[in-house]
């Protein structure tokens, strides 16, 4: 006999309706150079700005919003030196090594270069000026 439990049978619940994620909020720190790094650096199309404290772009059929802290929560904002998230963006294996060019021509410092994983990705990781944690990863 083992220790583990069985798990609870499926249940009916409003939330089997969510299928996606319709859009991710970072809540900035520092939202002039979060907007300069999401617009210019990563060249995110900006799809609109609700107001200077909502900045949204669009991925895909994905949104990534920019928020100060206190729209929707009063969180206090993250301490500096520790990321809130990661986020990863998928792209082609080329593409991985281009993206990394591209930070270090624009200044940004890599956590790690371009890698092959063990686990059949090439990663990229850098950070946002907030300190959040970015991969750019390939399926290898």
């Amino acid at each position: 006999m083992t220790n583990e439990q069985t798990p609870e049978p499926i249940r009916h619940s409003p939330f089997n309706a969510i299928r996606a994620i319709d859009y991710t909020v970072i809540f900035v720190r520092d939202m002039a150079a979060m907007r300069r790094f999401y617009e210019h650096v990563l060249a995110f199309p900006l799809l609109r700005e609700l107001s200077p404290n909502w900045i949204e772009y669009g991925l895909g059929s994905n949104t990534l919003a920019l928020a100060r802290p206190g729209r929707t929560a009063a969180d206090a904002p993250t301490p500096p030196g520790s990321a809130a998230l990661q986020l990863a963006f998928k792209v082609s294996a080329a593409e991985v090594d281009a993206c990394a060019d591209e930070l270090m021509r624009q200044g940004v410092a890599l956590l790690s270069p371009p890698t092959n994983q063990s686990f059949g990705h090439r990663t990229l990781f850098f950070r946002d000026p907030d300190g959040n944690l970015l991969e750019v990863y390939a399926e290898i």
